[in-house]
């Protein structure tokens, strides 16, 4: 052999003999006596204290996922006994977690470059302490002492077995406490982990259960771990089954989720979207997404579901302000039904029953003697957030006396100002439209209603009629523009200003009815034995004007063929009283009449028909009415003739009275007299 394969073949075994003596120091190392330079390198990396207080292991094993020569060099796998890891200096805790037992692996290579890396952490019984205050600041994101340490810390995935996890969160005003179990059942459906958690959310108690996956990857962005979490928050009840992406940082989430609570208000709290107040409701559908510094992108698609006993489904879509200039988030889409109960509308302005108001959580006690809802707006919520939502009632479920067909408005939130623009409701065979505006930046809440009425019928806007032999025909068109200021309904009524106008035109309407307005006792006795007709409307206008919540009848005047009706008087929607006077005066011979006007009084609650008795009425007789009617008949007369080619006797009235206002004449005072 020559000089020089000596020399090669010692060199080789002079480092097979370090690395065999290597490896027989590292197996029979008492790895104890490096606890403190562990303790201090790791300290280092994280910022945070660290120690081992019990007994270290070693084991070594083969790398996973290494290619080439490096799937060649060992991993060593250290076993701790009771670790402790601590808090942040800011914390009033010093620990924030601890183990009876952890298990991890290092990748050797990247100690070379001060690097060190934790493929997989193991904890046994871990107690975890999170904390978060409300400047942000929290206990899991890491940094190295002072911020100068060369050395750099990153853990690759999270393997938790039976323990305990807490949160406090100043943001979420949560206090949350979890426990967790190893499941018995495996790897059934992936589910490793069972947990159950309690404590409070925004001051609401919260409960619940749930499953998870075993192993947390924090670096692989694309490994999805898989949940399954049923969760109580106050009133609020939340199922969701699916998936979750990088846990560290939730980098997507796609799940099937379950909502139901007593009020869509109630979610407020828990996903600071504002929603109105609405009777107990259920959704279900996919939510998917990803979360971010300023909310994140969220859309929850094909959702179906029940709010009383109205069906609902639809498509929201929520944009945080990332890549948005406003300052608010924006909640997008459409929500219909198909079969609305008019009913469970009524919370939306606190018009719902004492135990519906109850149960949704209204601390707002409506008054026994009022009609009109004071319970009050949240406008303090509504800058909290953008919408422009689109919803429809297709098929309104309602009682017989309210002849809503269909309903459809768009939602606009913007800048804390709310407006339904426009609000359409299929009503009586015609429709009414109104645009609605409440400006919650204002202090009381501002709003603005102008409304418009067309072709509405009357044989549709008043069914009870046709219970009786005549039929009632026409229709009504009428306008309404008001302005208002208040916190509630009842205070936006209460302090109103506009005016309110209405026409019913080419009508007929049962003489039985108007026999009873006009307290024709005789006429009444003998229509109810030989049968009611229809009678002819030659003209029926109203014209309130309403100034800081009165309604005083400008006009109001009803004739027909038989008679004419004239209205005054006032309604104090502030009192919610009434005090109106009604003038029936008919036209030919009665066999009796008591001719009286009726008094019109008492409150919306309980309003009370009475005779005057101490008064014979003067009959002013159709041409009076109409000489009334003529300072308002020139606003009226727009609302006429409001089809193509319509030709319409009140229309014609109403332009001769403007014209030529009609005084009474002698011959029709001496009929009236003798009539008496």
């Amino acid at each position: 052999m020559s000089r020089g394969a000596k020399i090669a073949l010692y060199s080789v075994a002079g480092v097979v003999a370090v690395l065999v003596l290597g490896v027989a120091l590292l197996l029979n190392f008492d790895w104890n006596r490096a606890k403190p330079w562990i303790s201090s390198h790791v300290s280092t990396a994280t910022g945070r204290a660290f120690a081992i207080n019990g007994k270290l292991a070693l084991t070594w094993h083969a790398p996973q996922g290494e290619q080439g020569w490096r799937g060649w060099v060992p991993w060593p796998r250290l076993a701790a006994h009771d670790v402790v890891f601590g808090n942040p200096d800011w914390a009033h805790d010093p620990v924030m977690a601890r183990a009876r037992e952890v298990t991890f692996s290092i990748s050797p290579l990247p100690l070379l470059n001060k690097k060190i890396v934790i493929p997989s952490l193991a904890l046994d019984a871990p107690e975890l302490s999170l904390q978060r205050l409300d400047d942000g600041r929290n206990n899991w994101t890491f940094g190295s002492k002072g911020g100068q340490s060369k050395w750099q810390f990153e853990l690759q995935r999270l393997i938790l077995n039976k323990g305990t996890i807490r949160l406090q969160d100043a943001i979420k005003h949560a206090k949350l406490k979890a426990d967790i179990n190893t499941l018995d059942d495996g790897g059934k459906e992936n589910y490793r982990l069972g947990w159950r958690v309690a404590g409070t959310y925004n001051d609401e108690e919260v409960s619940g259960q749930g499953r998870a996956g075993g192993v947390l990857s924090l670096q692989k962005q694309n490994l999805q771990y898989p949940v399954d979490a049923s969760v109580r928050i106050g009133k609020t009840s939340i199922d969701a089954k699916g998936t979750l992406t990088d846990p560290r940082q939730l980098v997507a989430l796609d799940l099937q989720l379950k909502i139901a609570s007593v009020s869509m208000a109630q979610l407020y709290p828990i996903i600071g979207v504002v929603l109105p107040e609405t009777r107990p409701f259920m959704t279900e559908g996919r939510l998917h997404g990803s979360p971010g510094p300023h909310g994140g992108n969220w859309v929850y698609e094909n959702f179906t579901g029940k709010m009383g006993a109205s069906d609902l489904s639809g498509s929201l879509h929520y944009r945080g302000r990332e890549g948005r200039h406003e300052e608010r988030p924006l909640l997008e889409g459409t929500v219909a039904s198909s079969f609305l109960n008019f009913n469970d509308l009524s919370p939306l302005i606190g018009a719902d029953s004492a135990a519906s108001r109850k149960e949704r959580g209204s601390k707002t006690v409506q008054p026994p003697d009022k009609v009109l809802p004071v319970e009050s707006f949240r406008a303090e919520r509504w800058n909290s957030i953008d919408a422009d939502v689109q919803f429809s009632g297709r098929k309104i479920v309602r009682k017989e006396e309210l002849p809503i067909d269909d309903l459809v408005t768009r939602i606009h939130l913007r800048d804390g100002v709310i407006s339904l623009a426009p609000l359409k409701f299929g009503i009586a065979g015609g429709n009414l439209v109104s645009n609605i505006t409440l400006n919650g930046k204002s202090k009381p809440v501002k709003a603005e209603l102008k409304l418009s009425a067309r072709h509405m019928k009357l044989r549709q806007l008043f069914p009870v009629l046709q219970s009786q032999q005549a039929a009632t025909l026409g229709e009504i068109n009428g306008d309404a523009a008001l302005t208002a200021s208040g916190n509630s309904i009842a205070e936006l009524l209460a302090t109103s200003d506009g005016e309110i106008k209405a026409v019913i035109n080419q009508g007929t309407m049962s003489k039985l009815l108007l026999e009873k307005m006009g307290l024709n006792i005789g006429s009444i006795i003998v229509t109810q034995m030989f049968g009611d007709k229809p009678v002819q409307i030659n003209c029926a206008a109203t014209d309130f004007v309403v100034n800081k919540g009165i309604m005083h009848a400008q006009a109001f005047v009803v004739d027909t063929a038989d008679a004419t009706i004239h209205v005054t008087g006032n309604i104090n929607l502030a009192k919610e009283q009434l005090a109106m006077m009604i003038y029936p005066d008919t036209k030919g011979v009665r066999l009796i009449s008591l001719r009286s006007p009726l008094h019109l009084d008492g409150t919306f609650k309980k309003p009370k028909v009475g005779i005057d008795k101490g008064t014979v009425a003067l009959k002013a007789g159709s041409a009076i009415a109409l000489g009334a009617l003529a300072p308002v008949a020139a606003a009226l007369i727009p609302l006429v003739n409001v089809g193509p080619g319509e030709k319409s006797e009140c229309g014609m009235l109403l332009a001769q009275a403007t014209a030529k206002p009609v005084a009474p004449t002698a011959s029709r005072k001496s009929e009236n007299t003798s009539g008496k």
